[in-house]
Parts: C-alpha cells; structure tokens; sequence
C-alpha cells in the first residue's frame, strides 16, 4: 500500500487516501477532496468516516490494546528502527505529497522528512528504556520489612490527532510514542493532508507494525468528537488551535490530555548581537513553510540602537527568499494552506498598516501565496501583535530596556517558546528565568526545535511536552507492587 500512495498518480487522477480500520484498507461512504493551494486542483480524495467506521474502529481498538501491549518492547523499537529507514528511503515522495497538498517547498518537505527519520529513531529508544523503580519505603516506620516496586504499564487506546502544518512529523511524535509505551493508536488525520498522513500509516505498517496497533480516520471535527469522548480512549495528543483543544478538553471529559495549541512567538535581538546573523536566522525561519508553524518568528524586538539597521537587514534577506513552486528545489516560500488562510494575513496588515504601521517588504498575494510580509512599528494591540499569525508575515518592534520588553513578551495569552539574540550570560539567565514560555532558543529564533528535546508551552500555549521520552509518560499507568513482610533491605 506504501507504493500505491506515493507513486505519482496518472495526470488529472487525484492521489487516494483511504481511511485504515479495523486492518483493512477502507474507501467506504462519500468521498472529500482536497485542492492543492498551489496547483489550484484536486491534488488528493480521501473517505471521512462514517458512524459505523467509528464503532468498528472502537471495538478493534479495544480488542487490539492487549495484542500490542504484549508486544516485547525490543520489538517495538525494531519496528519504529524501521520506520526511520524506510522514512530516509522515501523522503522523496513523501516531500512531494507534503507540496501538493499543503504547498510546502520540497527542501522544507524533505527537512519534515528526515525529523521523521530522527523522532521515529529516538521513539525506538525510548522504548528500550521504559522500566519502573524500587521505592524507598523502609525509610518509613510503616515501610519497614516491605518493599515495593513500580513500573509503566501502557495507557491502553491513544487518540493522536494531528494538525496540517507538519503533518508527517507530529504523527511521528504521536503515534511513535504510544506505540513505544505498548497502545493501540486511533489516528485522526487533518482534511487538509489526508494522501500524506494515508503515506505515513502505510509506511509504519510496511515497518511491521501490527494492525492492531494503529488505525486512520479521516473527517472534520465531528469525527474527533466522537473519538474524543470515546470511552476506550485513554489519552488524547492534540496540536492545534486554542479554540479546538477547548472543543477537544470539552468532549474528551477526564482523559488524559496533551495539547499544544500554538503562541504567537517573539525574538529579542539585543544591542549586542550578531545583527546580520540575526536577521538572516529570522527571515529563513519566519517563512519556512510560509509562517505555518506555531513557533515560526511572529514578534521581534530590537533593541532600538540597533533597530533601523536590524529593519534594512532583514528587509533585504526577505527580499531574497524565492516565492513560487513548492515543486522547485529553488523555492523557499510556497503557498498557504488555502487562500482564505492567506486573504486572513492580508487583512491583519492592513488593519495594521491603515493605524500607522510601515510596510517594509511584501503585503502582496495571488490566491493562497502571500509573498513574504514585514511591518515594522504596529500598534500593540493589533491583531497582527497578539494573535497567532500562522502565515507570512513577521512583525519589528524597538525595545529600550531588557526588563520591560520581557514584560510586554509576557503581556501575551501565549507562551510557547522564544528566541533571544545576545552574547551576554547575563542577559541569557534573566530572559531564561523570567520569560513565561516553555523554551528558550539562545542566538536563534522562536522557530527552532530539536525532535528528543522536552516541548510544548504555558497558558494558552497548552500543557505537556512532546517529546519522545517525555510522552511515555503520557502514554503509560504508573503500577505498584507492595510485597508485605517481604523486605531487600539487609546486608550487602
């Protein structure tokens, strides 16, 4: 089924994405088709699922959960070992589908790709290490002459529901995870990359993975409600929209949660920074995959000795950047995701830029392509200021003291990561400790992840980390074993 999905479809046939249930391949009820933002044509047909899937894939979820806990965790991490080579091995055609469905550029496809290679390895390892621990209780009065163990048993049925913008990459992380931690996984594909994530299903399942271990729906936001409040379902990964993990929270009752629900990112370039490093670090990192990224660079700051000179830098390495076919290995900026997506920016920079804001580089847009936007100066309160952007367009700030533009970072309803350009400790250990994000990126922009490296946000930002390691946690019950009048604690 892999080669079926990534083999170039004959002209004017769109790619088949059907839905995985039950350990069959499903093309069941009506049909949806996706638009390429780019092409402009029906580039990908996938199967929304209907009622009766839903039952169906519930039952076997719970039937399937004990099958794949008893899988050996070395076995396990083989499988996923596998699924990183095959993901190197077809990196290729994965980035082509990551280009017509979303308009991603080939060379920001590719990089998806290859983190898949790499989160699919580190989940292999994370496996191999689940173990438990021997509790201290002869520490105790009432502990002693007893002793008693833990270890992570599998949560049972996950619930991975992935957004658009890195479709291959975040179902890695999730589905990687949960099968590392021994659950079955229900998989909610996003409408606007159903072919790409239908790929990355066949992949892990040309790996070896069992069928019992994974299955792919496809639909809107009625199929993840029905998954959400789902009793089989343990825990739920989500990544996506404040407003949806609030609709997600709501159906999904008392499960476990893992949301990350984007921020609106801000960069701190101080007086003493490496300006021209800085600039060219914002500008490749705040339109890769035109802005679609909940870390991508949205706010910068300058400190204002140094911001006419940071505004012409950064103008020019904007102006740089290629903006055309996400097919062209030449191309550093693609489309949106749709043109209503891109219509939206547009309308934030001239709300912005009709109260005073100066536009320094773009502004213009054919269908969902937005050529990469600067403003500089906006109001504070503009949208384009404190709500997530999501697209091509970064805003430049000045900022006079280190203290007050932490302040105004934090006067947002988000807090995921930020970036800070300074070669001052100093000033590193305030921004670190003060700064109300998850993480912070030294001399490199918001938009910077590493796949095995503890992530997710505060406030809206949502709640838990997305790593591997990390999620097992999430993914797995811790259990006890109390063994009275049987004591270890003794002579060597």
């Amino acid at each position: 089924m892999l080669h079926e999905v990534l083999a170039p479809p004959p002209t004017g046939i769109p790619t088949e994405a059907p839905a995985f249930v039950a350990g069959r391949w499903s093309t069941e009820g009506p049909s949806a088709e996706r638009v390429g933002p780019y092409v402009r044509a029906v580039v990908s047909r996938s199967y929304p699922a209907t009622a009766r899937q839903i039952e169906t894939a519930r039952a076997f979820a719970r039937t399937g959960a004990a099958a794949v806990a008893a899988l050996a965790p070395a076995t396990r991490a083989e499988t996923l070992e596998r699924a990183s080579r095959l993901a190197t091995e077809h990196r290729g055609e994965l980035a082509r589908l990551l280009a017509l469905e979303l308009g991603k550029p080939v060379k920001d496809g590719t990089g998806e790709i290859d983190r898949v290679a790499d989160t699919f390895a580190v989940c292999a390892s994370a496996a191999r290490s689940i173990g438990g621990e021997t509790l201290p209780v002869a520490g105790w009065a009432r502990g002693a002459g007893n002793t008693a163990f833990t270890y992570r048993a599998p949560a049972g049925v996950a619930l991975a529901i992935t957004p658009f913008n890195a479709p291959a990459n975040l179902l890695a992380h999730k589905l990687g995870a949960s099968f590392a931690a021994g659950n079955t996984t229900l998989v909610k594909a996003p409408p606007q990359a159903p072919a790409t994530t239908a790929a990355m299903i066949a992949l892990v399942l040309e790996a070896g993975m069992p069928a019992e271990a994974v299955q792919l729906l496809h639909g809107g936001g009625d199929v993840g409600a029905a998954l959400c409040s789902a009793p089989e379902v343990s825990v739920i990964s989500f990544t996506g929209s404040p407003e949806t993990g609030n609709a997600v929270a709501r159906a999904a009752g008392a499960k476990r949660l893992v949301l990350e629900l984007g921020g609106n990112a801000a960069t701190i370039v101080c007086a003493d920074a490496d300006l021209a490093h800085a600039a060219r670090v914002c500008a490749r990192t705040g339109y890769s995959n035109s802005g679609q990224s909940c870390i991508s660079v949205q706010r910068v700051y300058v400190h204002r000795s140094r911001f006419d000179e940071f505004v012409e830098a950064f103008r020019a390495e904007v102006d740089a950047l290629v903006v055309g076919d996400p097919l062209d290995p030449d191309t550093d900026v693609g489309a949106m995701v749709d043109e209503t997506a891109a219509a939206r920016v547009e309308s934030w920079i001239t709300e912005a830029t009709a109260r005073g804001a100066r536009l320094v580089a773009g502004g213009t847009r054919d269908g969902a392509t937005l050529r990469p936007s600067v403003v500089a100066d906006p109001p504070p309160d503009t949208t384009l200021v404190t709500e997530e952007v999501f697209g091509a367009l970064v805003a430049v700030l000045p900022f006079d003291d280190l203290d007050a533009v932490i302040n105004t970072c934090n006067s947002s309803r988000f807090g995921l990561q930020a970036g800070l350009f300074t070669n001052d400790l100093a000033t590193v250990v305030t921004a670190w400790r003060d700064l109300a994000v998850g993480g912070l990126v030294v001399n490199g922009s918001s938009n910077f992840r590493l796949d095995h490296v503890p992530f997710g946000g505060v406030k809206d930002s949502g709640f838990g980390r997305e790593a591997p390691q990390q999620m097992i946690d999430d993914y797995t019950v811790v259990k006890t074993l109390i063994l009275r009048g049987m004591s270890i604690w003794g002579r060597a």
